[in-house]
């Protein structure tokens, strides 16, 4: 009996805890985070941000810098990614993501780093290699991965 409520008093606060661990969707501030969509992650002409580095008024009091990560190919594959937001899902191809980057005085000094990690599609001689990806900064191409060749995929310090 008494390794029964031990039991059910460890599934109990296992629970709790894993509840208490989950996302709600919202930013720290509160403020619910705009879903990516069926679009793949590409923003709305609403929701477009400007190509031009600024000093932000609020927020981390940094520069801002626009950020497009994309993956091309045919088909589907797996794509890791991280610039503002970070994100491992299925995607169809030629895939595309731009997210505004604000740095704050020590990302600016020492960077932030920045990558996708696209994973394989098949190549024109029928083999399976990474799919070619590329990283944009404010509309400067600054990363790639030789058309597929480099299997360690894009990144870039940002500063």
């Amino acid at each position: 009996m008494r390794r029964t409520v031990t039991g059910v008093a460890l599934l109990v606060a296992a629970a709790a805890l894993l509840t208490g661990c989950g996302s709600d969707g919202g930013n720290a501030d509160g403020k619910a985070k705009a879903s990516p969509g069926a679009d793949g992650g590409k923003p709305s002409a609403a929701q477009s941000p400007s190509a031009v580095p600024t000093a932000s008024a609020g927020g981390k009091g940094g520069a801002t810098h626009e950020v497009t990560l994309e993956v091309e190919g045919q088909g589907r594959t797996q794509v890791m990614y991280h610039a503002d937001s970070s994100g491992f899902e299925q995607q169809t191809l030629p895939w595309q993501k731009t997210e505004t980057v604000e740095l704050t005085a020590a990302e600016q000094k020492v960077g932030y780093l920045v990558n996708v990690v696209p994973g394989s599609v098949n190549s024109a001689d029928g083999s399976l290699q990474q799919a070619p990806c590329t990283i944009k900064v404010d509309g400067r191409k600054v990363a790639d991965n030789e058309g597929g060749k480099n299997p360690k995929g894009c990144s870039y310090l940002i500063k």
